[in-house]
């Protein structure tokens, strides 16, 4: 009874702040942007409906590009195209660098000590640096080189030996194949068995663990929008949230105290063994790193680093089966550039113009993070002729400006030839400098593993269409193919690509690659 009335209460005092906040902000001079009028106390919350950036696309087809919602107490501002999104990220990026509180990032990224959602500060500029120089800079992705490319070709062993079985589970193999090349590039180590994916109970919780995380992350949580019902997790996400990090600290935890008994040599080979050692000899405004934040940026890594490349790799296989054409073309183009006597590597990615026009068409129509992290307002600026108040949230939809028809012909067409001389965005770049395109974000809190990403998706695309044709599941016809999605912080496919390889190499190949 006693919890009823402290319910019943705290919704009234909600009630009298959402409309004395009201008040406050209509006395501005200058207007907020427009946008759908907001219910009571919840504000534009049902509009988001079950995927939450197609719902957010169409009230800008109605509201316009620079949108404002109320979420809950929150003011929240949408970019739904380039020029605005360039706005946000490039004009007022020093404005909009550090994250809203959020319970995902509370309960799930230890408590903001993570790269991706640390305050911006001199910790957070730490960690990026850290990860810049031993993880992501071209010294360290190219003297790892062979660790991915080892990695690749123990994935195609496996996809030659289940030919003639059932259909094969694209995403898992993926996403082992990616886990174990950056886990021994973190650790040392692979972190599921051999490489093969085949039956791994582990790999299966794994990629389990991963997706939910997506999946809880993209949740628009009332607590978070609505400070005084946080205490009530109305809709059980914090619950999970506790209960899903509890599972990740158990495995993070292991790793580390595991690197720290057998030791990673003294020469720092891998990150985990880097990460120990400026435990103590950290300088510079940031200060020490601690054993949390090391846990913290193995999270990202294994998470945001190792899901965002296998999913697009799922996408582009995807949309390559659906338009046969353009199959052919790729593998014509390996076939000259390459040959088939070898497995493509990234040294040969420079030279393949048409697979690197496919991997921008499949992040263009199938951004891994389809509304950007979010970003807030550190003081209130005016953007447009429309005032943005402090505090407020930034959601980009980078789904929808890569899908603008103000800016792409048919956006809706899988078609890799707009990105080729000639074409209509020839010079268009996916790192952030063109804002038509952004999957890894841009401005100061660009996705830190962007380098990596686009080496490890290359290489994946090209080897996996280089090495295979491909039929689907039960003589499915490619036309009739599932290309529904399922809505989390990254952009899953709602049903995984079940797929039978046909290796397309001579057979050496295949042997060579174990």
């Amino acid at each position: 009874m006693f919890s009823i009335s402290l319910a019943v209460l705290t919704l009234c005092v909600a009630v009298l702040v959402y409309w004395f906040v009201n008040f406050i902000r209509t006395r501005n001079s200058i207007p907020l942007p427009p946008g759908p009028r907001p219910w009571p106390l919840i504000g534009n919350l049902p509009h988001l409906g079950r995927y939450p950036h197609h719902s957010i696309a169409d009230l800008a087809r109605k509201y316009g590009p620079l949108m404002h919602l109320r979420l809950g107490l929150v003011d929240v501002v949408v970019a739904a195209s380039a020029s605005v999104a360039a706005q946000f990220l490039k004009t007022h990026d020093a404005n909009f660098s550090s994250r809203p509180p959020n319970s995902g990032a509370k309960h799930i990224a230890y408590n903001y000590q993570d790269l991706v959602f640390a305050p911006y500060g001199p910790r957070w500029r730490m960690l990026r640096k850290i990860s810049s120089v031993h993880l992501f800079s071209g010294k360290a992705l190219d003297d790892f080189r062979h660790v991915r490319q080892e990695e690749v070709a123990v994935l195609v062993r496996a996809l030659s030996k289940a030919v003639g079985s059932k259909a094969v589970n694209l995403a898992q193999l993926l996403n082992v194949c990616t886990v174990n090349a950056l886990g021994r590039v973190m650790i040392g180590r692979r972190v599921f068995g051999d490489g093969s994916g085949g039956g791994d109970p582990k790999a299966d919780e794994f990629k389990s663990m991963v997706v939910e995380v997506m999946v809880l992350a993209g949740v628009f949580n009332i607590g978070d929008f609505i400070p005084a019902l946080e205490w009530l997790d109305l809709q059980g996400v914090a619950r999970k949230m506790k209960k899903l990090h509890k599972r990740f600290d158990k495995f993070l935890t292991d790793i580390v105290e595991e690197h720290k008994i057998n030791g990673g040599g003294s020469t720092h080979t891998d990150m985990l063994s880097t990460l120990i050692s400026l435990k103590e000899d950290a300088d510079g405004e940031g200060g020490k790193l601690t054993d949390t934040e090391i846990k913290a940026l193995l999270l990202n890594m294994f998470t945001a680093g190792t899901d965002t490349s296998s999913s697009t790799v799922e996408w582009a296989i995807a949309e390559l089966i659906r338009h046969p054409r353009i199959m052919g073309r790729v593998q014509q183009e390996l076939d000259e550039v390459v040959g088939r006597d070898r497995l493509v590597t990234e040294l040969d990615l420079a030279h393949l113009t048409y697979l690197q026009a496919v991997v921008k068409e499949t992040f263009r129509l199938h951004p891994s993070t389809p509304l950007s992290l979010p970003r807030m307002a550190a003081e209130s600026c005016e953007i447009n002729g429309y005032h943005i108040p402090k505090g407020a949230t930034l959601l980009v939809n980078v789904w929808a400006i890569a899908r603008d028809p103000a800016q792409w012909e048919d956006p809706l067409e899988f078609r890799p030839e707009r990105f080729l001389p000639g074409g209509e965005k020839p010079n268009v770049d996916v790192r952030g400098n063109d804002f038509e395109v952004i999957p890894f974000g841009a401005g100061r809190r660009i996705c830190a593993g962007m380098s990596l990403g686009l080496r490890m998706v290359h290489l994946l695309t090209a080897s996996l269409v280089q090495a295979f044709d491909w039929e689907l599941e039960d003589g499915l016809m490619p036309e009739k193919l599932n290309m529904d999605e399922a809505y989390g912080l990254t952009l899953q496919r709602a049903a995984p690509l079940m797929v039978h390889p046909r290796p397309r190499l001579t057979q050496h190949v295949y042997q060579a690659s174990s």
